[in-house]
């Protein structure tokens, strides 16, 4: 008698998962995950490397992804104590998926701009 494996489950897109995707790619989860794989940062470091992010919306950036277990908080014992950000075992699983949706975004920008052009230029 033939052996048959069960059919894998159909992935569903449930509100959780909605939840999860708008908290961990939306524009500044992205840029914020792609500087702590290269390395770990403090606030004023992730500051820096995403200049046009307001302070406001790194925290809130970050307590999210923290929430998430996509990034720790490490408290630095230095003088004065210091927190520094790191990329999570988790977070790092998003690693590949990051670089190939920054990589699309480069390579398709033209594309998507003539198709904007296009259709602002409708009646």
């Amino acid at each position: 008698m033939p052996e048959t494996t069960p059919a894998q489950p159909v992935p569903q897109i449930t509100a959780e998962h909605r939840e999860l995707l708008d908290q961990t790619l939306d524009k500044w989860s992205l840029q914020v995950l792609d500087c702590l794989c290269e390395q770990p940062l403090r606030f004023n470091g992730l500051r820096r490397a995403i200049p046009v992010i307001t302070q406001k919306s790194l925290t809130a950036t970050l307590r999210r992804l923290e929430r998430n277990g996509m990034v720790d908080r490490v408290v630095v014992s230095t003088r004065p104590l210091a927190v520094e950000y790191r990329i999570s075992s988790l977070g790092r699983t998003l690693q590949d998926l990051v670089d190939a949706l920054l990589r699309w975004t480069t390579e398709t920008m033209p594309d998507v701009e003539r198709a904007r052009a296009r259709f602002d230029e409708l009646p």
